[in-house]
């Protein structure tokens, strides 16, 4: 919706700051989320000491032009606009558009919880993840719980319905993130007992595999068991993280 955009922008503005040019960043030169290269496009010219200088009216039509507009956003429903918008700035419009197609249809709110889930679930298999995996997750965690308020707001307009709304997604979050938190442990534990099995177990696992390569089978199984210990654990934290938006939202 187009009364959304500056909404939309300080979200994202908030989260891609001022300059920096960190050597794992694709994007190298950037101010308040702009690149170099982004800014050339304006000003084919222009320097790194341009960009540093860069004015907050060509920050918003850089932004509005390059980013929003390429994504439809005031055309698209509120909350989907801003959730679509900063994934585009962060991957590129086209990247923001295919995922929203993906996963649009049903209640707006309902698009923008898969539209994070999926870009969070994409960017886990960055290069660079390692790098900047903890402060994205905090970032999308964060948009979906702002644009969730958005879609509320817009289809409900009531106060207290909004804050309902948004205290039942804080509970869920917090409820599936202890499940999630619990099942990992069950699991790890079940895959050190795996790991220090013998007498029946080991025996039943030497009748169908050869001596020599119990070991390693026994070892792929523990592994598989802490893999997904581990993805639990991702899971829960990232679920504590959208209880945590979510408890901010109610505070705004």
């Amino acid at each position: 919706m187009q009364r959304n955009f500056l909404a939309g922008l300080a979200f994202t503005l908030k989260f891609e700051g001022g300059y920096v040019n960190h050597p794992k960043d694709p994007g190298r030169a950037t101010n308040k989320g702009i690149t170099i290269g982004t800014y050339r496009g304006y000003h084919p010219k222009a320097t790194v000491a341009d960009l540093k200088a860069i004015t907050d009216a060509e920050v918003s039509a850089i932004y509005r032009r390059g980013y929003w507009d390429k994504v439809n956003g005031d055309r698209l429903a509120a909350g989907v606009d801003v959730a679509t918008f900063d994934y585009g700035v962060h991957s590129g419009p086209a990247a923001a558009n295919k995922s929203l197609r993906k996963v649009v249809g049903g209640p707006d709110v309902q698009t923008v919880k898969r539209l994070c889930a999926r870009r969070l679930s994409i960017y886990r298999g960055f290069s660079h993840w390692s790098t900047f995996g903890k402060g994205w997750t905090r970032r999308i965690t964060a948009l979906e719980a702002f644009a969730v308020r958005l879609a509320v707001e817009g289809e409900l307009r009531l106060p207290s319905k909004v804050k309902t709304t948004l205290a039942k997604e804080e509970a869920a979050a917090k409820k599936t993130a202890k499940t999630q938190a619990g099942a990992a442990t069950g699991t790890a534990a079940t895959g050190a007992g795996t790991a220090g099995a013998s007498g029946p177990a080991q025996d039943s696992l030497a009748q169908s595999v050869p001596d020599a390569l119990v070991p390693w089978v026994l070892g792929a199984v523990v592994i598989g068991f802490l893999g997904v210990a581990a993805f639990l654990l991702w899971r829960a934290h990232v679920n504590r993280l959208r209880g945590e938006a979510y408890r901010k939202e109610l505070q705004t």
